[in-house]
């Protein structure tokens, strides 16, 4: 990742990239995308958009994230539907951090249109 480089990995800036989806310009067009953009919203320490993006059956009143947690890469391992044809969708991916990694496939669904994030099962 360069410094102009979006943290979700891919090349363009991040305003370009998930800083659209997390300002509110336009919402994730696919569960992919909504996953890279909330990797992202992790890095930046954006709470809002990481709640705003949970689904409501399964969002927690309230998120505490680790000053201290330093993530270093995302890498997406595979997906499963989750397109603009499909109301629901997986990610697998493998998100980096300083000491370590987290492994999961995460399920997504639409809710009144909008791709939100409904759980994860992590995976070794």
């Amino acid at each position: 990742m360069t410094t102009r480089s979006c943290p979700c990995g891919l090349p363009e800036a991040y305003d370009k990239c998930c800083g659209r989806f997390h300002a509110g310009a336009a919402p994730a067009p696919t569960a992919e995308a909504l996953m890279r953009s909330r990797y992202s919203a992790f890095v930046k320490g954006d709470v809002a958009y990481l709640l705003r993006t949970w689904h409501p059956k399964t969002r927690p009143a309230r998120l505490d994230l680790d000053a201290g947690m330093r993530w270093t890469g995302l890498e997406i391992l595979g997906t499963t539907e989750g397109s603009a044809f499909h109301s629901t969708g997986t990610v697998t991916f493998r998100a980096s951090f300083r000491g370590g990694s987290l492994h999961e496939r995460s399920r997504f669904e639409r809710v009144e249109g909008a791709w939100v994030y409904v759980d994860g099962e992590f995976l070794s």
